[in-house]
């Protein structure tokens, strides 16, 4: 496992970020179990980083599901449902009457690769729109994100190597009666990925709420994690008209893929599987639809060892946050790297915590909590 890092993005470009596109609103509004999520703060974090404050977006309780990916994969099926029947976005049909159209035409399937909680939501979109799903998933995934899948009714194909090898399986199950919803995007498939980004917006539009409302102090640093960066475009965008907050991207050691593309000048492909504990962020190759606002947006990426999320999902916990191990990215980040990043007591950080305890036994052996039992 190589060494962390922390690499200067010469390719920042601020004002070059695409803004934010809010459309997915209101949709979410209108799903069953809609609600913000809370910002919680963390002391103990802000007393080791000798920080004036620590926050984390908490989505550990999303719409009934133990991470924020719903919010983009339930716009991006609903997009591309409504494409393929041909209705415009602003037809503004309910779930309901939706499920109702899809039930008398012939029967779809939507396809997903993932590292696990975007399939999940994929497959819980499915499943309210009566509708079956065929997840891929990489061979290393733990049993308990598999059973969480086919617990939302799904199929699950496990596919030899890691991430990009699943998304590789489902590029080639597209069919006119299997569409597929993927977070990442290649030549030739950049839609849904791009809904993917949008539908996150919800999210960031709640932060940035609460930041005008005067609950939170305004970051001055922001920590995202990166898988293949739509998660990322959606913060970059969000915080674009705010030239003055520093924007810090994160991913594992030796899932590096937009740090490295960075440092090559374009997007690359690093040698995999990639095999963090950080699942969700075990990618090889950026999102061709991400990259523009990713390398655009940040100021500073670093990478992280499993030991630094196992780490920061601990101190999260000191402060009663339940944080995954892809959650923990962020904070990991900003621990890992607060003295290359320069950080004192007029800081304010912002972290995302993107998932709950979907290993629970892992995050107990992790915490020391008792979550399983």
């Amino acid at each position: 496992m190589s060494e962390p890092r922390l690499v200067r993005n010469p390719l920042v470009s601020k004002e070059s970020v695409r803004t934010l596109v809010d459309g997915s609103r209101d949709f979410h509004r209108s799903m069953p179990a809609y609600r913000p999520t809370p910002l919680a703060a963390l002391p103990a974090a802000a007393a080791r980083l000798g920080v004036g404050s620590v926050f984390a977006k908490d989505e550990s309780s999303r719409m009934g599901m133990p991470s924020f990916k719903i919010l983009g994969a339930s716009w991006a099926c609903y997009r591309t449902l409504l494409a393929h029947l041909g209705r415009p976005v602003d037809s503004a049909i309910s779930l309901d009457e939706l499920k109702a159209e899809l039930a008398v035409g012939p029967g779809l399937r939507l396809v997903s690769a993932t590292d696990g909680n975007h399939g999940r939501a994929v497959a819980r979109m499915a499943a309210l729109l009566g509708l079956s799903a065929h997840i891929l998933v990489p061979e290393d995934m733990v049993p308990a994100r598999i059973d969480a899948i086919t617990g939302e009714g799904a199929e699950v194909e496990i596919v030899a190597g890691g991430y990009d090898d699943a998304i590789r399986r489902s590029a080639e199950l597209a069919a006119d009666d299997a569409l597929v919803i993927s977070d990442t995007s290649w030549e030739g498939y950049t839609e849904p990925p791009s809904w993917v980004i949008d539908g996150y917006s919800t999210m960031i539009t709640e932060i940035l709420d609460e930041i005008a409302a005067g609950t939170v102090p305004p970051p001055t640093v922001v920590a995202a994690q990166i898988g293949v960066g739509a998660f990322a475009a959606a913060v970059a965008r969000g915080f674009s008209g705010r030239p003055a907050v520093r924007l810090v991207g994160v991913e594992p050691t030796d899932a590096d893929c937009v740090t490295a593309s960075v440092e090559a000048g374009g997007i690359t492909t690093i040698p995999g599987p990639q095999r963090s504990i950080m699942a969700g962020l075990n990618c090889g190759t950026p999102s061709v639809i991400a990259w523009p606002d990713v390398s655009a947006g940040y100021d500073t990426f670093v990478t992280v060892t499993d030991a630094a999320a196992e780490e920061a999902m601990r101190l999260m916990y000191t402060d009663g946050l339940v944080s995954g191990e892809s959650g923990a990215a962020g904070l990991a980040g900003i621990t890992t790297h607060a003295a290359e990043l320069g950080l004192g007591p007029d800081d304010h950080i912002l972290v995302i915590s993107t998932e709950g305890a979907t290993d629970v036994a892992n995050f107990d052996r992790i915490t020391g909590a008792r979550l399983a039992g």
